[in-house]
């Protein structure tokens, strides 16, 4: 009977589209490319340059609906009300488990593909409800000051590419269906970290070859060549005095005639205009037309902005050949076609998701799973952690009770987030938590340009200021007498980091940051909390590096826990009472103090990142702790694969996060050591595993002086590993090639 009705529904379908053909374009049988071509000599310039915003028209005399580009899913689909939110990207990126990213962004592309089928059927197709979602951010967070950097998957170009190919093929979905589930965008290309004050007018004026394809090219690259990605997004800054969306070196040259890539590019929104507005790049002042012929004659495809209608006017003025408009719209037409976006809903099988999966259980337990994959323990002095449940806690702290702050940027709406306060509350009762505010996140800057405490209700009532001096005297600490341990849950909010923002707080700067250490308000506090003589636990959540070296003295346990998403406070409680082991990992350098920063605008690579940071940071790129502890054995390495022994010589099941890194002995400029494998392995108490990493010519890619290429060239190479990239942490293996 099944076999039946299949066969019916496919002849039904097969009917449908067949009675829907009119032209070749509507002919689902021919492939993107052919129908892409087809629709192209059907258009009128007019036509053309409209398909070329994304605010795209619709055309009803040829049958193409409304369509708009822009949509973000960065971790979940966002913007467009109820989702899953899973932790914030860098939160994600420690958990070090790609198999893990790769479900949650199939998840994220479902809800996503089910607001699109729903825009569908109602108004059509606007904002944040489409296919074309503009993620994953593989930008290099080379300053832990900029404010973006909570987007990405971390400092190092290896790990970025490891989980911006998981979320490239979760998002795009299996080669084996006929169309593909979303297209993913690999962005912003390139050399875009910050300051996000100046990208309208900065220009990476000179950056080495080396750094361009060691560092900020190399995730490019890799996925280009490696996932079939469909989208690149150009950035908002100049590399060598050209806007990237309009440098021909980067577009053509570099992404199109180096790599090969087939797929469309487009704009970061309003980029274009900055060719030709004043107090930007502005190299066209007030000249919008011949900006635009500029970016497409340069490699881009599609605008999100207003400068693209001008091209009309660059065409009809000789600015710009119609033909270079149809060689940028065919990639766009054909992208529209590899979605099914055009074709009818019975013959595209993703328009069948059920909506019942949007936001549902299962996939609240997934975002949950990576919550506490992404949990990162710090610092546990003499086992502070986990806490005891028979015992009575004071939660205190500005992100105690905040659930917005686990949402970080880009995010969606869910059906409840769970804060930490929240989470503490299930494990123990809410008879055994006093909770307060305790103090603001950060001090407000006053119009003078000093600083003062922030207006307002600062303390909750059972913490009053006191009118003596000194930081413990400041506070009422009679509440704290009858509890066993004080958590502390602080750290930094994505009101006040993130993208283009204005704030007006002592350490931030338009998004990013002026001080990477921990806001006066929290530090004093915590000092003050230190003082009761119970234990203090602390709990920082943010999308980026803090320095807490103070901290480290004042607090019995840190834990690293990011913006956690909608599961983010139960994952936390998890931690702390033991529930779940942590395992995740730094996927960036904690520095330990501002002292330790080049220049922000300094985009050369020396003293930037655990790769060439000379110094000792306070908690090293591949940090975290576990309650397991493991021992490494002798690696060995056969047959091109590294077998490292790992055991478990604790009495505590956990997992350890197995890191490889390498170096060139002939290369004494380079960096101190590259990650050039991993894996997030299962080992029961008591246990060995041996873990497995490929470890050919082809894995240790690194940069050679003497070509100028990416590879591993003849000679010597000494292989790190461990679980941390911390020196004391790593055992060695030399090798010869």
């Amino acid at each position: 009977m099944k076999l039946v009705f299949s066969i019916v529904l496919t002849l039904a379908t097969t009917l449908a589209i067949a009675q829907e053909v009119k032209y070749p374009y509507q002919d689902a049988t021919l492939d993107p490319e052919q129908r892409a071509e087809d629709l192209l000599g059907r258009l009128t310039l007019q036509q053309k340059v409209d398909l070329m915003n994304y605010t795209s028209p619709a055309i009803p005399e040829l049958g193409i609906p409304q369509y708009n580009w822009w949509n973000e899913a960065l971790h979940g689909s966002a913007r467009n009300g109820l989702a899953t939110v899973f932790p914030q990207a860098i939160g994600m990126a420690a958990s070090w488990d790609d198999h893990l990213l790769l479900d949650v962004y199939d998840i994220a592309s479902t809800e996503q593909r089910i607001k699109f089928n729903v825009a569908r059927r109602g108004e059509g197709v606007k904002r944040y409800h489409g296919l074309t979602v503009w993620t994953p951010n593989i930008n290099i967070f080379r300053d832990p000051r900029w404010g973006r950097g909570q987007e990405t998957y971390g400092e190092d170009p290896y790990l970025t590419t490891v989980m911006g190919r998981a979320a490239v093929i979760g998002l795009q979905g299996p080669d084996t269906e006929k169309y593909d589930k979303l297209h993913a965008c690999l962005k912003h290309f390139a050399l875009h970290s910050g300051p996000e004050y100046e990208r309208h007018v900065f220009n990476v004026e000179e950056v080495s070859w080396r750094d361009l394809n060691e560092t900020y090219l190399y995730a490019f690259e890799r996925l280009v060549k490696t996932t079939d990605v469909k989208e690149v997004m150009c950035a908002y800054n100049a590399y060598e005095g050209k806007p990237c969306c309009g440098s021909d070196k980067l577009l053509i040259k570099i992404l199109r005639e180096q790599w090969g890539y087939q797929g469309l590019v487009v704009t970061d929104c309003w980029a274009v205009r900055d060719f030709h507005s004043e107090g930007c790049h502005n190299i066209f002042p007030g000249d919008p037309a011949s900006a635009s012929a500029m970016s497409v004659r340069s490699g881009a495809d599609l605008e999100c902005g207003n400068s693209f209608p001008a091209l009309v006017e660059a065409v009809n003025t000789g600015k710009i050949d119609e033909a270079e408009l149809d060689r940028a719209l065919r990639r766009v037409l054909k992208a529209r076609f590899e979605l099914g976006e055009m074709d009818p809903v019975e013959a595209v099988s993703w328009c069948s998701i059920p909506e019942g999966l949007l936001a549902c259980d299962a996939h609240h337990d997934k975002a949950l799973e990576m919550a506490r994959e992404s949990m990162t323990l710090l610092h546990n002095r003499e086992k502070a952690l986990p806490l005891r449940r028979d015992a009575r806690y004071a939660v205190v702290g500005p992100n105690a009770a905040d659930s917005l702050v686990m949402w970080g940027n880009y995010n969606g709406i869910p059906r409840k987030t769970i804060t930490v306060l929240e989470g503490i509350i299930s494990k123990v009762g809410a008879d055994n938590v006093v909770y307060a505010k305790g103090c603001e996140i950060a001090p407000i800057a006053s119009d003078e340009g000093q600083y003062s405490e922030t207006e307002g209700n600062q303390h909750d009532e059972a913490l009053s200021r006191a009118s003596s001096g000194g930081a413990a005297g400041k506070f009422d600490l009679s509440m704290f007498d009858d509890v066993d341990a004080i958590i502390f849950v602080g750290g930094l909010s994505p009101k006040l980091e993130g993208e283009e923002m204005r704030v007006n707080f002592k350490g931030f700067k338009g998004g990013d940051r002026t001080s990477i250490e921990l806001p006066e308000t929290q530090r004093e506090y915590i000092a003050a909390l230190k003082q009761t003589g119970k234990p203090v636990i602390m709990v920082n959540l943010s999308g980026s590096a803090v320095a807490l070296a103070p901290e480290v003295e004042n607090c019995d346990a840190i834990l690293q826990a990011w913006y956690g998403g909608q599961a983010g406070g139960q994952a936390v409680a998890d931690v702390l009472f033991g529930d779940y082991n942590p395992a995740g990992r730094l996927p960036l350098t904690f520095y330990a103090s501002d002292d330790d920063l080049p220049d922000f605008r300094d985009y050369d690579m020396p003293g930037h990142t655990y790769r060439y940071f000379k110094g000792k940071p306070l908690f090293s790129f591949g940090h975290g702790l576990s309650y397991s502890e493991f021992r490494y054995g002798k690696a060995r390495l056969v047959d091109s694969v590294l077998r490292i022994p790992v055991t478990n010589v604790s009495d505590v099941d956990g997992e350890e996060v197995v890191q490889v890194y390498v170096k060139s002995l002939a290369d004494p400029e380079g960096p101190v050591k590259s990650l050039r494998g991993f894996k997030r392995v299962a080992v029961k108490a008591g246990e060995t595993v041996t873990v497995e990493i490929p470890m050919s010519e082809e894995d240790i890619d690194l940069f050679d002086p003497a070509t100028g290429k990416m590879g591993a060239s003849s000679g010597k190479y000494v292989i790190y590993y461990g679980g941390t990239s911390a020196e004391e942490g790593l055992k060695t293996l030399k090798i010869k090639i």
